[in-house]
């Protein structure tokens, strides 16, 4: 980091640290007693100056790498990298890293906006010259040792990406403004057909929260595509909200689109849990009521669910600051099911099932934790495994990479969480510009690479495949009521190239009714 930046980040902190015992909630609180099914929530604080405490990023050292607990091994997968931000594997088990960073040109509406900017610029870190980004990087280990032998661009240049899914040879990159098709083939080290646009997605001129993650449904017809919020409570207006703090629902044939659950401020990772076909997503959310509100969170989605942002969070409990205040949304919001603690920006998802990790991740989900900024203690800056049970979230989140953080110095943050073709967790950090994997000690793998995307069909294929002492990997059961899922049969092989399937087709779905209207028509996700 610069000299000049240090010298007033420094003095920003010891003034605000000056002003922050009159405002903040306590400072002895236990931020464990937010991690879980039923977070405390102490009273909000509305202060003057908003809590702040932000970390030197000073990268890693050649031979230093996170740490992990006993059983397990971290080495690096991949270095040198432009702000890796998420990892996805493919069928043949290649993995493709998103590197990315925000879009250009976001307007300030609030003072608050240009210390904001400033310090999310320290946050990121500035250790070294500059390299192009927005770029999706494919990864191959050729004898599956853990080793990448292999390493490919395959698209360079794109608007700020996040979000990928692959089926059908077709890549889907969720960018900053719409998804796009590529046509792709497992085993290609490069993309050269032009792409087409699916759906175009809520974008600029402000795109406040900009990262939009993708999903393929267990049955392989439907998108889900993560579209966070313009603001941190609607101090841009309701109108800058329109299709926002949502999770979309996308016909992937055809591109018809429809806000499918809302009320959430910015969801970020989304993934199935290949046990139960439900969808689950983890949120950011609001600032600025203090260092200990409010919960980020894990939760399922429910269709036509909304989550409370922007006049409630948790459930019923009301934002005083959003005007005119609506009883009626905060009677309709859905609590979450399960609380990460305040402001660790939680941004990564993915479940373990059937990976080759130790028993103890067996059933359950690995949640990447950026790291706060906006509070006066550090949160975050690690990797967490939550057990599940019964398909529910339970007990308490556990570490499982960590030393991102000493001090006031973090050397990477993490952003998403994926397996390997392997078996192995992966890691995106993407201020330390690396991809971590996180393997079994014992060098236990999975005999056959196991894609992000588990659809019906491959789950069926997995399951009647040997695993040994490997728990197979079940096929898609119906989801609990008013959650999504399906258990409908596979996806026929397709029966055009992927050019003429994106257009002239009706929705695969057969619910055309509901995904006929246009972005441009669809309703503010936080709608009445």
């Amino acid at each position: 980091m610069k000299p000049s930046r240090i010298l007033f980040a420094s003095a920003l902190s010891l003034s605000l640290g000056t002003a922050l015992p009159a405002f903040s909630q306590s400072n002895d609180f236990d931020v464990n007693s937010q991690i879980g099914p039923d977070p405390v929530l102490p009273e909000p604080s509305h202060p003057l100056i908003p809590d702040l405490k932000v970390a030197e990023v000073i990268g890693w050292k050649d031979g230093e790498t996170p740490k992990v607990p006993e059983g397990l091994k971290v080495t690096v997968y991949a270095k040198d990298l432009s702000s890796p931000r998420t990892v996805h594997t493919l069928p043949n088990g290649d993995v493709l890293v998103v590197q990315s960073k925000a879009p250009a040109g976001e307007p300030t509406s609030r003072p608050k906006d240009f210390i904001r900017g400033w310090i999310m610029s320290i946050a990121h870190g500035d250790i070294g010259a500059e390299k192009e980004t927005n770029i999706i990087t494919l990864l191959r280990d050729t004898n599956r040792d853990g080793t990448v032998d292999e390493r490919h661009d395959l698209l360079t240049k794109l608007d700020s990406p996040f979000g990928l899914a692959w089926v059908d040879n077709t890549l889907y990159v969720a960018s900053a403004s719409a998804v796009i098709a590529y046509p792709y083939e497992l085993g290609q080290n490069e993309i050269t057909a032009p792409p087409k646009v699916l759906t175009p997605l809520p974008g600029g001129p402000i795109n406040h929260h900009w990262t939009k993650d993708l999903a393929l449904s267990p049955d392989g017809k439907m998108l889900y595509v993560s579209v966070g919020s313009n603001s941190n409570i609607v101090e841009n207006g309701l109108e800058a909200e329109k299709g926002r703090a949502a999770i979309w629902q996308v016909d992937r044939q055809t591109g018809a689109a429809r806000v499918f659950a809302s009320g959430l401020r910015n969801p970020n990772g989304l993934a199935f849990n290949p046990d139960t076909g439900v969808l689950y997503t983890v949120v950011n959310e609001r600032d600025e009521l203090g260092p200990n509100l409010v919960p980020d969170y894990m939760t399922s989605v429910k269709e036509d669910g909304f989550y409370g942002w922007p006049w409630s969070y948790y459930g019923n409990h009301v934002d005083v600051r959003v005007h005119p205040p609506r009883p009626d949304m905060v009677e309709r919001a859905i609590a979450p099911d399960y609380a990460l603690s305040s402001h660790v920006a939680a941004l990564g998802l993915t479940f373990s099932a059937n990976s080759a990790m130790p028993s103890a991740f067996a059933s359950g989900a690995f949640i990447g934790e950026h790291g706060s900024w906006n509070r006066d203690h550090f949160n975050g800056y690690k990797v967490v495994y939550v057990p599940f049970e019964n398909g529910k979230p339970v007990g308490k989140a556990q570490d499982v990479v960590t030393g991102f953080i000493e001090n006031d110095q973090a050397r990477g943050r993490p952003v998403g969480v994926g397996i390997d073709g392997t078996g192995a967790l992966l890691v995106a950090d993407d201020s330390g510009n690396t991809v971590w994997r996180v393997a079994n000690a014992d060098g236990t793998v999975i005999p056959q690479p196991i894609g992000t995307d588990q659809t019906t069909a491959s789950a069926q294929q997995a399951a009647t495949t040997d695993k040994t002492d490997r728990a197979p990997v079940a096929a898609v059961s119906p989801p609990a009521n008013g959650t999504t899922g399906s258990t409908e049969p596979a996806l026929a092989a397709p029966t055009a190239p992927a050019e003429e399937r994106l257009t002239g087709q009706a929705p695969v779905s057969g619910k055309s009714d509901t995904l006929q209207p246009s972005q441009t028509d669809i309703a503010p996700a936080a709608r009445p």
